[in-house]
């Protein structure tokens, strides 16, 4: 077991002002692996006034000067990448392989694509032609916090602490608790690229404490959340007396459109999408309609797409599917494959229980439940476990229709050889992101959504922005 990690403040490992030890599980094995101390009130209050007192230095100091660490954090990230990769694996279950190629990879991903865009960024610019004068300037907004989630740890660390210190702010970084591991190391990282003293900390600690304690510190100017719809309410409720801005990047229900003419890997695609990292993705197309011409067909490859997907443990190589991250979890998700049975839909892979041949552990059967209607459970709450739900239309207008039937709006895909009806649809849909016939939305492309998903738009140059305010000037001299 790994011994009890500290938290990072003002450039030192900080012993906690009061002793909370909490134990990190292991999904896999359901035994403590590592123990960390969560933070209280005089942790917080230590953090912020480490990066308030680091602030008018790190936001004077020249853009490139800082881009120079955000390159170094890159360089030591990937001397050190095995180890990333291990910490993730460790601490949600992440199988090793995936977590090589995905889980530490969307960590470099990030920092590639923001030094790419910090290259590129006017930080004072003309507002337009025949003005005279009149110039934008953006501008740090200050101190940060950040709160991330334990289903992608890197990649939502990344997006949220490189476009700060690139913008010019300091920050508190409040990993969640059941990933830790991977944030910790990142840490070191931040340290040995020598990044000064209070620019960057870290507090462990849970949302009602630690998070609380951010979201309504009057010295903390924005809040960036990744996590649930109903803990990003409670922030935005939090945070509103000191009216400090608040960036929310929250759950999803996608819709996966499926027409007639799709590509012939188009269902298998998006049965393994939604299996991805076990379910555990906000962005994850959970809702597949599918073309009835098309219908029959779609459910024999996405049945026989399950039933070729194995699940195992964390440390074995290969392509298969991990634990889901805790017990709560497993239980949700066991609560949410009941209530599809019981409301009439079919299964027509999985179900309850673990897997074969695994009896200890948060495993999850991969689930598909065909024949689904709109009202049922499963397709309107994020499950948040690799369990698919599969249903007919019968028009462009009805599937547009339900997919847009949702408080969340993410991320929507669409199956379609026919290019008018791709760019129509692409428009149609209402997400922060849709992606067709499984393309690439670029590097450096914002990442966030609508409604019940949170506004935030992180990644690329609109991340950076996110970290900044708009000055307007006039009279400025050339």
């Amino acid at each position: 077991m790994i011994e009890k990690r500290d938290f990072y403040i003002n450039g030192r490992w900080t012993a906690p002002a009061a002793a909370r030890d909490y134990a990190v599980i292991d999904p896999s094995t359901e035994e403590p692996c590592a123990v960390i101390s969560l933070g209280d009130r005089a942790d917080t209050e230590a953090a912020v006034a480490a990066a308030k007192a680091a602030l008018p230095g790190w936001r004077a100091t020249a853009p490139e000067t800082r881009l120079a660490y955000v390159e170094k954090i890159l360089e030591i990230y990937k001397d050190r990448y095995e180890e990333m990769a291990q910490a993730m694996s460790l601490e949600m279950g992440a199988p090793i392989d995936f977590a090589r190629s995905e889980q530490a990879g969307a960590g470099t991903w990030h920092i590639e694509n923001f030094i790419r865009a910090a290259k590129e960024f006017e930080w004072v610019h003309p507002l337009g032609d025949g003005t005279p004068g009149a110039m934008i300037a953006y501008e740090a907004i200050g101190v940060v916090g950040l709160i991330t989630p334990w289903n992608w740890p890197m990649n939502q660390v990344t997006l949220k602490v490189i476009p700060a210190l690139i913008a010019g702010c300091t920050m508190v970084l409040k990993p969640s608790e059941e990933a830790p591991l991977s944030s910790l190391l990142f840490a070191e990282f931040i340290e040995q690229a020598g990044v000064p003293a209070g620019v960057f900390n870290l507090v462990n600690g849970d949302g009602v404490g630690v998070g609380t304690q951010l979201s309504t510190h009057p010295d903390i100017q924005m809040i960036s959340f990744t996590g649930s719809t109903r803990a990003g309410k409670a922030i935005s409720i939090a945070a509103a007396e000191t009216l400090k801005r608040v960036v929310l990047e929250l759950g999803g229900k996608g819709a996966n459109l499926v027409f007639a003419d799709c590509d012939e890997k188009a269902v298998k695609r998006g049965v393994r999408h939604m299996f991805e990292n076990t379910g555990q993705s906000c962005n994850a197309p959970s809702r597949m309609l599918v073309e009835r011409s098309y219908y029959e067909t779609a459910l024999e490859i996405a049945a026989q797409t399950a039933a070729e997907t194995q699940t195992g443990a964390p440390r074995e190589p290969g392509r298969h599917l991990g634990p889901v991250i805790n017990k709560s979890q497993f239980e949700k998700i066991q609560g949410l494959i009941e209530s599809g049975i019981k409301e009439g839909a079919r299964l027509i892979a999985g179900g309850l229980g673990r897997p074969e041949g695994l009896n200890k552990g948060y495993y999850v059967r991969p689930t598909i439940f065909a024949d689904c209607t709109p009202e049922m459970t499963i397709m309107r709450e994020e499950i948040f476990g690799p369990v698919l739900s599969i249903m007919p239309f019968d028009s462009e207008e009805e599937a547009v229709a339900i997919a847009n039937d949702t408080p969340y709006g993410l991320t929507n895909y669409l199956q379609t050889q026919d290019p008018v009806r791709t760019n129509r649809l692409l428009r149609a849909l209402d997400a922060g992101m849709v992606v067709a016939n499984g393309k690439s939305r670029g590097a450096g492309a914002p990442f966030g959504g609508v409604k019940a998903s949170g506004r935030a738009r992180e990644g690329g140059r609109w991340g950076i922005e996110e970290f900044c305010d708009v000055k307007s000037i006039g009279g400025w001299v050339e």
